[in-house]
């Protein structure tokens, strides 16, 4: 299986993050479009065509004109041993390295298709086989997993009610300075906050019962388009 994955990155070094995000999409929303895969990726839609050309003439894709993109057997395994190793090398650099948590998922990218099935199963051994990244997105497969994308939206938060940041989407991840606002505001698992208001455009949240605490005790508002890409549970 891995010098087959090995293969298919050399033929197609892109591959491997259209078909994680293929099936991200596909995991977050039940379905694919080139538009939305284009939206996603921040590429040109003539540039989803032709990388889902390659796709499916290596028999990792198929779709029938103007109908949503499906992953092949072999490509939803390979995009499922792609998120695995992401999300292990996303811990490896936060939790054993140090690495900023608003700067892993770049990193790993770059690390997720050049190191050995051997060295993928030591980290997973050394980390306690996590269920989830480190922004709380789970790993596919995890028991944790339909708790977690079946979550409430922070956009859908009423004042008055106290939530538990759960995950940073893998689409919220991709928006520009995201990850750093919710590393300076400590808008990650596990992290409690009071919606205290809530307008046409942004929630007003304050921090509640953390462990943890950022430089902006008072509050600190977030543009709904953007809670949206949070999910949380309440607390009692």
């Amino acid at each position: 299986m891995e010098s087959n994955f090995v293969q298919i990155h050399k033929q197609f070094p892109a591959a491997s993050e259209y078909l994680s995000n293929i099936y991200l999409i596909t995991r977050d929303y039940g379905y694919v479009t080139n538009t939305r895969l284009a939206e996603w990726m921040g590429v040109s839609s003539p540039a989803v065509s032709q990388a889902l050309g390659r796709l499916k003439r290596l028999g990792l894709v198929r779709q029938k004109r103007y109908e949503n993109v499906l992953l092949t057997e072999q490509g939803k395994s390979l995009a499922v041993r792609v998120l695995h190793r992401h999300y292990l090398l996303e811990h490896l650099l936060v939790r054993l390295l140090g690495y900023p948590w608003d700067k892993a998922d770049e990193e790993a990218k770059l690390l997720q298709t050049v190191i050995s099935d051997d060295l993928i199963k030591h980290l997973n051994i050394k980390l306690g086989s996590p269920q989830t990244c480190p922004h709380g997105n789970p790993i596919p497969g995890a028991k944790v997993e339909k708790r977690l994308l079946t979550a409430p939206r922070l956009n859908e938060a009423e004042p008055g009610v106290t939530v538990k940041i759960l995950r940073i989407t893998e689409e919220g991840e991709q928006l520009p300075s995201m990850l750093v606002f919710c590393q300076r505001h400590s808008l990650q698992p596990g992290y409690c906050f009071a919606v205290s208001a809530k307008d046409k455009k942004s929630i007003h949240l304050l921090q509640s019962g953390n462990s943890k605490h950022s430089d902006n005790e008072v509050g600190f508002s977030l543009a709904l388009e953007r809670a949206q890409h949070i999910r949380y549970e309440p607390v009692a």
